[in-house]
């Protein structure tokens, strides 16, 4: 069994954005008020975080974490990695943290993040970081699950998601790799990304998310990483199939 918590469910701007007069971004609606994306996911007494974004104190606070057991990163993006100082509360006491993502990732972080990622002339104060590097070419292990990477394209961009068990994470996708469809049979639950109605050059929108649901075929889909044009979760959330839905913050999700 895997419990997963959305922990934001928003794009790179988060909903409402700053300045914004779009009905949306003033709804009163909780559903319609949305963190930078990223998940926790679950089982026995891990914690295993799914990108670590600008507002990943605020989600770690609200959802009451206590420690944490690894950072998968899907890519190096800011609304996706912007959170990797307040790791610090994690690091003091627990030591290094393990983080996990592609050679590509690693090394933008150690030129964004030197003074975490740099084993020299450390910072006082300043967290670690145990580092694994992985690729989609290879499967690994953690905590007792095995996990598939699972190599998608934001745009041009080389990106990872996630299987786990019968639970995947597909995040910022415009297309997927034909030799990557193997690894996406039966699944139990899919969260994919659906930014708006309208077609975007570097994500999937509505529609090409539903072709894609209806191709995969899993149980039960959840979409994410949504935009204030994506329009109010409410009306959007009815006109849906009925095994997809819209995700929202912190809703909880479980997977067999």
């Amino acid at each position: 069994m895997i419990n997963v918590t959305f922990l934001g469910t928003g794009t790179s701007q988060g909903v409402p954005i700053i300045g914004s007069d779009h009905p949306v971004c003033k709804s009163k609606d909780p559903k319609d008020k949305r963190l930078r994306v990223s998940v926790l996911v679950q089982w026995e007494s891990y914690n295993l975080v799914i990108d670590c974004g600008p507002d990943f104190r605020q989600q770690m606070l609200r959802e009451n974490i206590k420690h944490i057991d690894g950072i998968f990163f899907t890519h190096e993006h800011a609304d996706h990695s912007a959170g990797m100082d307040d790791i610090r509360p994690f690091y003091f006491k627990q030591g290094d943290i393990p983080v996990f993502g592609t050679e590509r990732v690693i090394n933008n972080f150690n030129e964004r993040f030197n003074y975490i990622f740099s084993k020299d002339n450390k910072y006082p104060g300043a967290p670690s970081v145990d580092i694994n590097i992985i690729s989609a070419k290879k499967r690994f292990e953690f905590k007792g699950k095995k996990i598939i990477p699972i190599e998608v394209m934001h745009n041009n961009l080389s990106i990872l998601g996630f299987r786990i068990d019968d639970f995947c994470y597909l995040t910022d996708v415009k297309t997927i790799p034909t030799k990557e469809y193997n690894k996406l049979k039966n699944i139990d639950l899919l969260v994919l990304s659906c930014l708006r109605i309208d077609e975007h050059p570097n994500h999937l929108n509505l529609k090409e998310a539903e072709i894609l649901i209806d191709k995969l075929k899993p149980k039960k889909c959840y979409l994410t990483h949504i935009s204030h044009l994506m329009g109010f979760h409410e009306e959007v959330n009815k006109k849906l199939a009925k095994n997809v839905f819209l995700a929202y913050d912190t809703l909880r999700i479980k997977s067999h």
